[in-house]
């Protein structure tokens, strides 16, 4: 791998800053201890012009190049999960029910990799912001940041961002042009009956049996509905109702979660779910309440960014470990609101093996943080080369 020196050099230094980071959990926009040690270690490195409460704990410093020219972006998410750590490490959570169980205090690192060594450097012209976002998991940090305008504060032409991917070998890069992550929905469906005893069902409006139509129906969207060659992911993950086994209950509820990359099969999914929900119960007697939440959209690559970023992919890591047309996953990403505001690129990188994303002994590879700065670093300096 053709890592930057100074960056290699540095590579201890990266890891005791990201196992400091894994200690100090936080959740959605309440990075604070979190973007308290981002801004000191950015004053460190001699950057001092930085703005600070952008979505509550957010983020943005700017590092002038050599000359004018444009503004690139490099985003990085802080924030962990609500989870209840087990990896035993002795950096470890210490913050209860709290963890980084996605690798985000290894993004946050990488980030602050890539500043050092370009405010040491500068070897390009017009200027870099860095992005340290928060929330990302959970009601969409970088939709906010874009709300209060950051794109168009710093003025960013690009912006680009970097997830890990366990499972796949150490360096390499994984992308492709257009949709790589789907937009992510939730469906809730509150079922309105009528209670009564389990030994005269005739004297009640069962939502239980509702529920259970409803659920074997919402099946045939993706088979009846729509072409067999697009791609639509509909889960039913809860049922919840009843509470002895002699009471037929008055409600149900039903939650879905609706993946989709085509902005015509969302709306497809939405009305058909809708029309099963409420015709489905109304021929058992009962009424709907049918809530559909869009949440984020589809993480929408442009060519010429992934062209760019995949080159500097390359450079770095050599043209074996990247791969520019990979298939898209039915995850999702809160960094498709930067996309849809301004071109650029996201891409996995992989960590080697570990357990996955969001699993309880996660923990980030600290021997990929010094490969994603020298990319982040690589992709300022030919995306913006000094003129000469």
């Amino acid at each position: 791998m053709a890592i930057v020196n100074r960056i290699a050099g540095f590579a201890e230094d990266m890891a005791a800053w990201r196992q400091h980071l894994h200690t100090i959990p936080e959740l959605g926009r309440e990075c604070h201890k979190t973007a308290a040690f981002v801004v000191e270690k950015l004053r460190e490195f001699g950057i001092t012009d930085i703005h600070e409460g952008f979505a509550t704990t957010g983020v943005v410093a700017i590092i002038e190049g050599q000359g004018p020219g444009p503004t690139i972006g490099l985003r990085a998410d802080m924030d962990g999960l609500p989870i209840v750590e087990a990896t035993g490490l002795n950096y470890a959570s210490t913050h209860d029910g709290r963890m980084h169980a996605c690798g985000h205090d290894g993004h946050t690192t990488m980030l602050l990799g890539a500043a050092k060594y370009l405010a040491e450097t500068r070897n390009f012209s017009g200027r870099v912001a860095l992005i340290f976002q928060p929330d990302e998991e959970a009601t969409g940090g970088a939709e906010a940041m874009v709300e209060a305008g950051i794109m168009d504060t710093f003025d960013i032409a690009q912006v680009y961002g970097v997830h890990n991917a366990p499972d796949f070998p150490v360096g390499q890069f994984m992308t492709t042009p257009g949709p790589l992550m789907a937009a992510a929905d939730s469906v809730h469906i509150t079922i309105q009956g009528q209670g009564g005893h389990g030994a005269n069902p005739h004297d009640a409006i069962d939502p239980v049996v509702a529920a259970c139509s409803i659920g074997q129906a919402i099946q045939t969207i993706s088979s009846r509905n729509m072409d067999a060659f697009k791609q639509l992911v509909i889960s039913l993950t809860q049922i919840h109702t009843g509470s002895v086994e002699n009471v037929i209950p008055d409600t149900a509820y039903m939650n879905c979660t609706v993946r989709t990359f085509d902005p015509e099969i969302r709306d497809m999914a939405e009305r058909r779910l809708r029309e099963i929900a409420e015709g489905q119960a109304a021929s058992f007697g009962c009424t709907v309440d049918f809530v559909y939440h869009r949440g984020y959209p589809p993480t929408v690559n442009t060519e010429v960014g992934v062209a760019l970023a995949t080159d500097v992919a390359r450079n770095v890591v050599g043209a074996d470990a990247v791969l520019d047309n990979v298939e898209p996953v039915m995850g999702s990403e809160d960094f498709s609101y930067m996309l849809e505001a301004r071109p650029g690129a996201y891409l996995f990188l992989g960590q080697g093996k570990s357990a996955s994303l969001h699993h309880p002994e996660y923990n980030f590879n600290d021997e990929v943080a010094p490969v994603g700065a020298s990319f982040f670093a690589r992709l300022v300096e030919t995306a913006q080369p000094v003129a000469g």
